[in-house]
C-alpha cells in the first residue's frame, strides 16, 4: 500500500492508528472558533472539525489536490455543512484569511510542502494573535506505512521549521503510536 493511498485512502483504515475526534478535542477546538486546515484531502479532519465549531464557527480547508477538495465538498453537502470554505491551490500562495484563525491544522502535511517555511509564515498570518499552529506528523521511524522516510520531518526539523517561520512553542507531545504533535503560537521576535 503507497503512502497516498493511506494519505488520502480508506478513513476506516486511517481511524485505526489515527482519531481526528480525539485530536481536535485535545487541542481544545470546540464552538463557535475558526480552524484551518491545510493540505485538508477529503476531509479527516476537516469534517470533524466542522461539526465541533457547531454552525457559529467556521473551517476553511485548503488543498492542491483539486479531486479531494471536490470529495470534501461533496461529504459537506451531503450532511449540510455549510460553515466549511474550501478552496485548491498550493498553500505557498494563498492565504485562506487574515488573523481570523483560532487554529492553523497540518495534519501529516508538512513534509509535503515544497516551501513548509513560507506555508508557516502564511498560517502564522491566518491566525489570531492568540491562536494556535498545530502540526501533526509522522514519527521518522521505520514502520509499514506512511511516507518514505526520506520525506519525514524528525520533531527536531519540525521544530526548527516552525521556530524559523516565527512561532514561540507551546507543547511538543505524541499523538497515537506513530506521529507526534506540535503546537505553538505567534511570536513577534
Amino acid at each position: 500500500m503507497g503512502w497516498h493511498s493511506i494519505h488520502h485512502g480508506d478513513e476506516n483504515e486511517r481511524r485505526k492508528w489515527q482519531n481526528p475526534e480525539a485530536i481536535l478535542s485535545e487541542i481544545g477546538l470546540k464552538s463557535g472558533q475558526t480552524f484551518v486546515d491545510i493540505g485538508c484531502g477529503d476531509g479527516f479532519f476537516a469534517i470533524p472539525a466542522v461539526r465541533l465549531v457547531e454552525e457559529s464557527g467556521k473551517v476553511y480547508g485548503l488543498d492542491s489536490d483539486l479531486e479531494a477538495v471536490r470529495c470534501l465538498e461533496e461529504k459537506a453537502a451531503k450532511e449540510s455543512l455549510t460553515n466549511l470554505v474550501l478552496k485548491a491551490g498550493k498553500a505557498e500562495e494563498l492565504i485562506l484569511c487574515e488573523g481570523c484563525a483560532h487554529f492553523v491544522f497540518f495534519g501529516n502535511v508538512l513534509h509535503d510542502f515544497n516551501n513548509p517555511t513560507k506555508v508557516l509564515m502564511n498560517a502564522k498570518v491566518m491566525l489570531k494573535p492568540a491562536g494556535f499552529l498545530v502540526d501533526v506528523d509522522w514519527k521518522k521511524e521505520p514502520m509499514n506505512f506512511g511516507p518514505p522516510m526520506t520525506i519525514r520531518f524528525s520533531k527536531q526539523d519540525a521544530i526548527s521549521l516552525i521556530r524559523k517561520a516565527g512561532f514561540k512553542l507551546d507543547a511538543v507531545k505524541k499523538s497515537g503510536a506513530y506521529h507526534y504533535m506540535i503546537t505553538a503560537y505567534p511570536s513577534d521576535c
